[in-house]
């Protein structure tokens, strides 16, 4: 017999097995913020646009989701490492670098946009509910926002996100509805990298539509302060700056944690399209306005199975979403104004912090009893973060480029040419919106 000894490879190289195992246990393969984001990006308005899409272009909208997948993952990418490797988030970095009236009109139009947001995905999840339980829309409302508050205080930051993991499983709702669908898996495939799409007003509009909806403001700024929080509450953990040997380390984590987290997202928002293509847009329903609509519609054509797998999995971003968006402002203004905060502190030890979150959170209520249409309210919504999104990229990447802030750790190239790519691609998005309009 041969003896193992003999044969055993150079210290350099591994056998594939062991190094397999290696790389499995490996910290690196650590998820968190960057899958929490990634599902956060598919809220329920964000699947009304991607339902949408499936509606009114069958499967000629999946190509959309390959071309915004590393786009959307440079800049969270650049977001991440930014918050880890200086130990704060955007806000905090930007008014290290920009003047302080460009970092308050940033602020106060994320603020802006995000309750929008998140009125339109409360009364979202408000209609699925009522579908659902057939409870009034406007009471559970209410019920899911004073759950996701309450939690939010009652449970600190490093027990929340573990709840926000398992949420994060939702998403695979959107898959299991192809099971209950016919697939033309062939044409699908085909259709992903070659549409047959004539470029007119409609389908322009819809494409800065996806891309507005895949790249948002929020996510910047959450991904980057959750970077923080995490590091907060490893004990000993410093910013990168301050312990450069845990870089490498730290940096490869981050880079699975956010190409992973955003490819989860983009393939989740393809197999909405995709569920939607091969039902209602195949039965000429073309016309969606809200996930709730698209769930209802989905029921006499693909079965109950479909439309529940559908509404639940709203419920369950939904659950993601609202909180993030809230969290995110929070985060860019106590930081902006020099506040504590940090959802592992207390309410009484970060009070402008929730202040924040609450009150965003109530007027996403308040809207539903006033004449405002939740729907209109995600179009302002969706205006605003396109006003804000390319400045913010622009001085995002700005940072992440800097020595003078990013130390050693300035981005390297490569991402900085996607995402200099993504806000180019964002910039002609948000002129296209008001040449549009």
């Amino acid at each position: 017999m041969t003896d193992p000894e003999a044969i055993a490879p150079s210290q350099s190289v591994a056998p594939a097995p062991r190094r397999l195992a290696r790389f499995a246990r490996g910290p690196h393969l650590r998820v968190g913020p960057g899958l929490i984001t990634g599902v956060a990006d598919d809220d329920p308005s964000g699947i009304a646009t991607y339902s949408q899409a499936g509606a009114q272009f069958g499967l000629n909208m999946l190509w959309t989701m390959p071309l915004c997948y590393p786009f959307m993952a440079a800049i969270q990418l650049v977001c991440a490492r930014i918050g880890r490797v200086t130990g704060r988030g955007i806000a905090a970095n930007m008014k290290a670098v920009f003047p302080v009236p460009v970092v308050a009109v940033v602020v106060g139009l994320l603020l802006i946009a995000n309750t929008l947001n998140i009125a339109a995905d409360v009364a979202a999840m408000g209609e699925v509910a009522e579908l659902v339980t057939g409870a009034p829309r406007h009471v559970m409302t209410v019920v899911f926002v004073i759950l996701m508050a309450g939690l939010l205080i009652a449970i600190p930051y490093h027990r929340y996100v573990k709840i926000l993991k398992w949420l994060t499983l939702s998403l695979l709702a959107y898959a299991a509805v192809l099971f209950a669908v016919h697939v033309p898996w062939g044409e699908v495939l085909v259709r992903t990298f070659l549409p047959r799409l004539t470029f007119d007003a409609q389908a322009a509009a819809m494409i800065v539509a996806i891309f507005g909806t895949t790249i948002s403001p929020y996510l910047f700024f959450w991904q980057a302060s959750e970077e923080v929080e995490d590091m907060q509450h490893v004990a000993g953990a410093r910013p990168l700056l301050d312990e450069p040997a845990a870089a490498p380390a730290e940096l490869r984590r981050i880079a699975w944690d956010t190409w992973s987290g955003m490819f989860y997202s983009n393939v989740t928002a393809w197999f909405i399209i995709l569920a939607c293509g091969v039902t209602l847009h195949a039965s000429g329903v073309t016309d969606i306005q809200t996930a709730a609509e698209a769930a209802d519609a989905l029921r006499p054509l693909a079965g109950d199975m479909a439309f529940l797998l559908f509404a639940l999995g709203i419920l369950g971003v939904g659950l993601i979403g609202v909180p993030t968006l809230a969290g995110s402002a929070a985060y860019g203004l106590a930081e902006a104004m020099g506040w504590q905060w940090g959802l592992e502190r207390s309410v009484n030890e970060a009070r402008g912090f929730y202040g924040v979150i609450f009150i965003s959170m109530a007027l996403g209520i308040v809207i539903q009893f006033s004449p405002i249409n939740p729907m209109k309210a995600l179009f302002w919504s969706a205006v605003i973060n396109g006003v804000v999104a390319v400045p913010l990229m622009i001085a995002i990447l700005m940072i992440a480029a800097r020595k003078s802030v990013m130390g050693q750790f300035a981005a390297g190239r490569s991402v900085l040419v996607l995402g200099w790519m993504a806000t180019a691609i964002m910039a002609a998005a948000s002129l296209w919106m008001f040449w549009s309009d």
